[in-house]
């Protein structure tokens, strides 16, 4: 194993990690600054308030999203599982 197999190989889980981490994060960001704007209209001053809408807004990304997620994961892994045959020398 050589360092640009190496390289690739970390290249490729930071690719993975952020494909599923990506959507999670976006949802949870546009929640929270609609939350925000809402507060600031409202004048209501909670912090607590953006936290459920947050939460639920995660849930129901991974209820759409878990199938593909776990497809991924499930490739990559496999992916790495055929490999190591090749990578003992």
């Amino acid at each position: 194993m050589n360092a640009d197999t190496v390289m690739g190989m970390t290249y490729q889980a930071m690719k993975i990690a952020l494909a599923m981490a990506g959507p999670l994060l976006l949802v949870t960001l546009a929640v929270g600054l609609l939350v925000s704007v809402f507060q600031a209209a409202t004048q209501i001053n909670e912090m607590t308030l953006s936290f459920i809408p947050k939460l639920l807004a995660m849930f129901a990304v991974l209820v759409l999203l878990g199938p593909w997620l776990i497809g991924l994961m499930v490739d990559y892994i496999r992916q790495l599982f055929g490999q190591i045959p090749g990578l003992v020398s």
